[in-house]
């Protein structure tokens, strides 16, 4: 049964952004810490407040370059926010002692989607999450890409990953309202993610933002 696709606006940059989003129909909001590259990074203390001042049924995603358990786990006890997006892999420890480690958080693992091995990547992280998400990026360049692109990835290789795995798969990536709607027809996500498509000189633009809700409201997916 086809069911109504949701977004998640990333790269929130202040309370008035947040709820703007969610006014638009947001069902997320991505709240991006500290990354070694990338748009959209604030200070723990606004993703803090941002996390605050939205109603409890929004996921506040947390968005951490983190790889040590321990330390996304301190972030996420100081932040407060509800969701967390983990945008590299995890090297000290494992999902599944994050997941132990945090009852109640919502788990989000980012998959860069570069080929055939990333679906192997996302089967065997799905074990151990609520969510993956799928993002253009690039993990192995002396400064990494874990997201914020702009770019579009080959949405086959998300499509495999979706029919792959049994949890919500969110896909981003260079996503717009001129793309989205091809996208959700190719890779039938559970949800999208948005960046830089619905944002002018970095500030979230209205306009781009409601044609964009338009666009993901009139699609469905099997997912």
């Amino acid at each position: 049964m086809k069911q109504k696709v949701k977004f998640k606006v990333c790269c929130i940059q202040n309370i008035h952004e947040a709820k703007l989003a969610i006014n638009y129909g947001a069902s997320a909001i991505g709240l991006v810490s500290a990354m070694p590259s990338g748009p959209g990074v604030i200070e723990d203390k606004l993703i803090k407040q941002i996390a605050a001042a939205v109603p409890p049924h929004i996921a506040t995603v947390l968005l951490t370059s983190k790889t040590s358990v321990n330390e996304i786990v301190l972030q996420q006890k100081m932040l407060c926010a509800n969701s967390i997006q983990i945008c590299d892999r995890i090297t000290d420890g494992s999902l599944s002692n994050l997941k132990k480690e945090l009852p109640g958080i919502f788990i989000m693992q980012v998959i860069h989607v570069t080929g055939e091995v990333s679906v192997s990547e996302a089967i065997t992280a799905s074990e151990y999450v609520d969510a993956l998400l799928l993002d253009s990026g690039n993990q192995t360049l002396p400064i990494k890409q874990l997201g914020g692109t702009g770019k579009v990835h080959n949405w086959l290789y998300s499509k495999k990953i979706v029919e792959s795995v049994t949890i919500p798969v969110y896909l981003a990536g260079g996503l717009n309202a001129g793309n989205v709607a091809d996208a959700i027809n190719i890779v039938q996500p559970f949800g999208v993610d948005v960046c830089s498509g619905i944002r002018t000189n970095g500030l979230l633009d209205e306009k781009k933002l409601s044609a964009f809700a338009v666009e993901v409201e009139k699609q469905k997916s099997d997912n």
